[in-house]
């Protein structure tokens, strides 16, 4: 057999010290009894001569190996030896102590197992690895503990900015209206219960869930024990902790573990607590909390991809689970109209946090929930507002309101829909692929084709406001008088139609929606007229009068014609002045028309027939008003507030 000396000095010391290296490494690799390396030494070494240092070499490597293990395993034993259960923690903000030595000691018995030099007893192996066990072990419980010490509680007020409050309330109803509403009144005082959307963030919002400082020192006990194949031990530590810290900032947000029974009896104003604070939860546990998570995890187990992904999606998970299961029981509870905003908002809020949670969750389970929950939720909140539409169509209350005021309904309704107009993005989305609410309106072919271009929700509304105007047409109907059935279908009207004006939804229901019904409310003044004062009217006509100024038939007509002009307005304006129209331009334009009509024709009789009466005795009991007086009168109507003889006070006073 050829030897290799002939080749060995061409490299010079450099190509020396790489057969010594590639030498060791072979005996190394084998792993076999003390005899048996021998034998390997020699054969070795007969190829070339330079390896006839080999055996000093291992053999002083070996003595190496021995001194640094004692040295680590002396730092390691005499820490742990001195620790009991309850023992203090290292100080681990002193690189330079206790536990700095301790990591230092760790990393050589890491670095002597990855680098054992040939042929190491056998003794020195077992050693090192008991070392490294008791050594894992106390870096197991350090970890725990320096994660628990370091948690920062989290400070609710910190993390809700300003509430944006809209101007409804879920107010006692008294009685006026079906039970299947709960009253959605206007705000008139300070005492009632705002609806809120849920907080809003601060853009500038940072909070540490862990002391900053100790992160570090988190990760450097993660990496020694992913390197000594603890990896799963560290993980489990970590996922034990912030689970259980993440159910305490859940806790302290107001989300409470309920199961679907639970949520199912309490009742509307707990629960809808209870939703608002979940909104807010949603909300900061994204912002916040989960994405605070993934950052730790991140750092902390930066030396491992799938630590990284189990330790996240362990922690989270209770989290998650326990937001998603209150929001699948919401999903399922009875449904009433007065839940649809808030049921609403839950989908906003996890339909926002979605493209986070993709992102960031990798558990196909939890992932496969939350799709689930939040497409639970959608269905709740189609089919609360079909439950609306259906109690808007079905609400049959008997009792007429007193003076022909707005209807508790109608007030009810248009609060309800100017509300929605804010969640029409949301509506659109969820009443896409429904089927149209056109059959309800009454339009013609060319007005259909132009509502079929507009979005679900404008369909909608549409439909239901139409709806809410049929019913209102119908309650009408409820007033004996039919003057006044006008005067409280122009009220209701008037009111839809500045709820529409002065609100988003215009942007809805568009200008010629409102054109139509101020129309609307002008065709209602015109019909009031007539069946108001038509009787009054009649009273100052020729027909009937007879001829000249000497036929006292003719003065006996004459004064029946006052006695009856007389009896009706007093009659109209004991009656009217009970009468309510809210609206000041409204009750000014109708005085207006009334004027208009009834004064001209008033002035023109007296005019023409005036004198035949004053010529005779008692002329003031025929004639008890100048035009002017009528103006003055006709003042009072529609305050609200009855008048009897209200006239004689007046002249008297004057």
């Amino acid at each position: 057999m050829a030897t290799t000396s002939g080749l060995t000095r061409e490299g010079g010391g450099g190509e020396d010290d790489r057969v010594m290296a590639t030498a060791q490494k072979i005996v190394n690799s084998l792993n076999t009894s003390k005899n048996a390396r021998e034998d390997m030494l020699l054969i070795l070494s007969s190829f070339d001569n330079r390896l006839s240092n080999l055996s000093y070499v291992i053999k002083t490597g070996s003595e190496s190996q021995s001194s640094i293990l004692d040295s680590a395993e002396k730092i390691i034993l005499r820490s742990d030896s001195g620790m009991s259960s309850n023992a203090e923690a290292f100080s681990w903000y002193d690189s330079a102590g206790e536990a700095g030595d301790y990591l230092d000691a760790v990393d050589k018995i890491l670095d002597l197992l990855d680098n054992l030099s040939v042929g190491p007893d056998p003794e020195v192996l077992d050693r090192a690895e008991t070392v490294l066990q008791v050594a894992m072990s106390r870096l197991e419980e350090e970890f725990g503990h320096i994660l628990m010490r370091n948690t920062v509680p989290l400070d609710a007020e910190r993390l809700y900015g300003s509430i944006r409050r809209v101007s409804l309330s879920f107010a006692a109803n008294e009685g006026e209206i079906d039970e299947e509403f709960a009253s959605f009144e206007e705000v008139e005082s300070g005492s009632v219960c705002f609806h809120e959307r849920g907080g809003s963030l601060g853009d500038d919002l940072c909070v540490d869930l862990i002391n900053s400082e100790a992160v570090m020192y988190l990760k450097d006990i993660a990496d020694r024990m992913i390197r000594a194949g603890y990896e799963k031990e560290c993980v489990q530590v970590y996922s034990s902790v912030r689970r259980d810290a993440l159910d305490d900032c859940l806790a302290i947000l107001g989300v409470e573990k309920l199961s679907i029974e639970e949520v199912q009896r309490i009742d509307w104003k707990s629960l809808d607590e209870k939703m608002k604070k979940w909104v807010r939860a949603v909300k900061a546990g994204d912002r916040v909390l989960l994405r605070g998570e993934r950052r730790l995890c991140d750092v902390i187990f930066s030396g491992s991809d799938s630590a990284r992904e189990v330790c996240f999606n362990e922690t989270a998970k209770g989290f998650l689970m326990q937001l998603l299961n209150f929001a699948e029981a919401v999903s399922i509870v009875r449904r009433s109209p007065e839940k649809l905003f808030r049921i609403l908002d839950m989908y906003d809020a996890l339909s926002g946090v979605f493209p986070d949670l993709e992102a960031m969750v990798t558990d196909e389970f939890v992932y496969s929930e939350a799709k689930g929950v939040l497409a639970g939720l959608g269905r709740a909140a189609k089919g609360t507002f079909v439950v609306f539409e259906n109690a808007v169509k079905s609400e049959t209350s008997r009792k007429p309101m007193l003076g022909g005021v707005i209807h508790p309904l109608t007030r009810y309704v248009m609060n309800y829909v100017k509300l929605l107009v804010d969640y029409s993005d949301t509506l659109n989305s969820l009443l896409e692929n429904d089927e149209d609410e056109l059959d309800g309106l009454q339009i013609d072919d060319s007005e259909r084709l132009q509502l079929e271009s507009l979005s679900p929700i404008a369909r909608r509304l549409l439909a239901l406001l139409s709806t809410l105007e049929s019913n209102l047409e119908e309650k009408s109907t409820l007033y004996e008088d039919g003057a006044m059935r006008y005067i409280f279908r122009m009220n209701n009207i008037l009111y839809m139609v500045q709820k529409v004006k002065d609100s988003e939804l215009i942007k809805i229901l568009g200008d010629q929606w409102v054109r139509n019904h101020r129309g609307q409310i002008r065709r209602y003044a015109t019909a009031y007229l007539r069946a108001a004062w038509s009787k009054a009217l009649s009273c100052l006509k020729d027909e009937g009068i007879g001829g000249g100024s000497n036929n006292a038939s003719s003065k006996v007509a004459l004064k029946e014609r006052f006695k009856s002009f007389n009896a009706c307005f007093e009659e109209i304006y004991r009656i009217q002045t009970g009468w309510k129209v809210p609206d000041p331009q409204l009750r000014e334009e109708l005085r207006i028309s009334i004027s208009e009509n009834v004064l001209p024709a008033y002035r023109s009789f007296t005019g023409r027939f005036g004198s035949q009466i004053d010529s005779g005795r008692h002329a003031g009991k025929y004639i008890k008003y100048t035009p002017d007086d009528l103006e003055n009168y006709l003042i009072d109507l529609f305050e609200g507030t009855p008048l009897v003889l209200h006239h004689l006070r007046r002249k008297n006073s004057s």
